[in-house]
């Protein structure tokens, strides 16, 4: 298993030095580690080179992905296919809760949990027994675990293996090759969950912005709420709110931090265009 925390202190690296265009060898010393075990780290993690990781987290791959986004958003929307990369609503599939069990909040719930790591750093995974409920990066376990409680705070909760968790424990660190269908069992209002079930639709390695999502669920006057939606997704990295950023390019906030995020779009956009010219 690649360590996550090397990868996340070179990309800050690079991030704090990139007027400088920093070279391997700075940035292998960065991380402590020798330049040739530093770009064979990298590429095994990410499948290209550190340097050719750079272009797909520049400012300017961005806005090109978000220039196409302009031709193809609609089109990928209403079909919920692409012809060129595998979609998230193609293997995870979102059960809302009634709104009786929104309201109780868990109560009657028994929730297990199951801290675990992934290609992104540790991970904390809960299942309500129908449907993963919760994922979420951790940097502090404690806090992670105060987090879950809050939003359920009527559930019953235990640190027990279960077949979900299990089953996507596997296919986190694992790269994805092998998809299978991932059934998540959430709380959300219906706006969330219309926003959520956008966010499904964009493919791996594109980006969209607050307003196409906006436009995605017929409501283009909310990309505010879309915002808020995204801040409240219980679902880290499966429900793809990381692929949305600023319309001027940026990368913007996330809630399991920015350099995460440029991380994971970094690695989805090399893995992406890599499956295309294999194709």
């Amino acid at each position: 298993m690649i360590d996550y925390n090397r990868v996340a202190k070179a990309i800050r690296y690079i991030n704090e030095h990139a007027t400088e265009q920093p070279k391997l060898d700075k940035i292998a010393e960065a991380i402590h580690l020798s330049p040739y075990h530093f770009h064979r780290m990298f590429k095994q993690w990410a499948g290209v080179t550190p340097k050719e990781f750079l272009q797909y987290v520049s400012l300017n791959h961005a806005k090109k992905l978000l220039q196409k986004d302009q031709t193809i958003a609609e089109a990928t929307y209403q079909t919920g296919l692409s012809s060129t990369s595998r979609l998230h609503d193609l293997f995870v599939k979102i059960e809302g809760m009634t709104p009786g069990e929104y309201k109780k909040k868990g109560k009657a719930l028994d929730l297990r949990y199951q801290f675990g790591e992934s290609l992104f750093g540790p991970t904390l995974i809960a299942s309500t027994g129908k449907g993963i409920c919760h994922l979420s990066f951790v940097d502090d376990k404690d806090n992670a675990l105060q987090q879950l409680r809050k939003r359920w705070t009527n559930a019953r909760f235990g640190e027990e293996k279960d077949g979900h968790i299990e089953k996507l424990q596997q296919q986190l660190i694992n790269k994805q090759e092998d998809l299978d269908e991932v059934k998540l069992h959430i709380r959300g209002t219906d706006f969330q969950l219309k926003v959520w079930e956008a966010l499904l639709k964009i493919p791996a390695g594109q980006l969209a912005c607050y307003s196409n999502i906006a436009r995605a669920i017929d409501n283009p006057k909310a990309s505010r709420a879309v915002g808020t939606a995204l801040a409240n997704n219980p679902v880290a990295y499966l429900i793809p709110c990381h692929r949305v950023i600023r319309k001027v390019g940026g990368i913007g906030e996330y809630r399991w931090g920015s350099t995460r995020k440029q991380a994971i779009i970094g690695w989805e956009s090399a893995n992406a265009e890599n499956n295309d010219a294999n194709i």
